[in-house]
């Protein structure tokens, strides 16, 4: 695909936290908008963008709904992590006033991520699909009674006025973002690394206990481990894991011997090994 290589999808439309962060990490590549999570990953598999920028969960409201249900079944390999600090702030039509607001439009994570702030101020929450589309909308709209609750790039993109920054709750609310490649990308061994996989375990007792032990003796640490349900298997849970360590180290390879052991024939799924964000430490 013509100019692929330079591009990297992101889901949202232009002034997403997700476009602000491919022009963090990416300021070089064309940052490519897409309706849903869905196409952005389709967008790189097949060939029409290089990457993805991939939020999966933030501080305040923890995961990012359907990703964990995406990734595993994507064939795309995490090649690196991002931490953006996420900034939202209430805007309006030209001309509006907080006082005369009534309703306000943000993602379902925007709206978490400032609860305390919409409550306080007496506004009715509206769910949509992305912070810069409410914006977007909300300008096109031209309804001084209805804000919207986003990015300061997205106020400046859709020419709205900003009636209260800082909007969220916590005032180190960060996303994590992960970006994705069609292609793997393994770094050599050596400073702070992180892999990323996904499992299913076979139903014995304590099999979670027993499966992490190997990582435990091997002293490799969990940063993270959350378990959902897989769409068509109700009975087994499926887990997504983060661990601080290369896939290919010599005490990472004896844990993942023990894991496979206790997990499902097949059902080990090796993400991505990467560099592990500054802002880790």
């Amino acid at each position: 695909m013509p100019n692929a290589a330079h591009k990297i999808a992101f889901q949202g439309v232009p002034g997403a936290y997700s476009h602000m962060a491919c022009q963090a990490v990416m300021p070089n590549m064309e940052p490519v908008p897409c309706a849903s999570f869905e196409i952005m990953l389709t967008e790189v598999q097949e060939g029409r963008a290089k990457l993805a920028m991939v939020p999966v969960e933030n501080s305040t409201a923890g995961r990012v709904a359907d990703i964990h249900h995406l990734l595993p079944s994507s064939g795309l390999y995490i090649i690196g992590e991002h931490f953006h600090r996420v900034n939202h702030h209430i805007m309006a039509p030209r001309g509006a006033t907080l006082d005369r607001l009534t309703h306000v439009h943000s993602h379902a994570q925007g709206l978490a991520q400032c609860r305390e702030r919409i409550r306080n101020l007496g506004l009715t929450p509206v769910m949509h699909p992305d912070t810069a589309g409410a914006a977007k909308d909300v300008g096109a709209a031209g309804n001084p009674k209805v804000g919207a609750i986003a990015s300061r790039l997205a106020a400046e993109i859709y020419d709205l006025d900003i009636l209260f920054e800082s909007a969220e709750d916590d005032e180190h609310n960060t996303t994590r973002f992960l970006l994705m490649s069609a292609t793997p990308e393994l770094p050599e061994r050596g400073g702070a690394m992180m892999t990323t996989l996904v499992f299913q375990l076979r139903s014995v007792p304590a099999a979670l206990y027993k499966a992490l032990g190997g990582f435990a003796t091997n002293g490799i640490n969990l940063t993270k481990l959350e378990s959902y349900i897989r769409a068509g298997v109700a009975e087994k849970a499926q887990f997504y894991m983060d661990v601080q360590a290369h896939i290919d180290d010599p005490a990472m390879q004896n844990a993942m011997e023990e894991l496979r052991f206790y997990c499902t024939k097949d059902e080990v799924h090796v993400l991505g090994t990467y560099a592990a964000s500054p802002a880790r430490a």
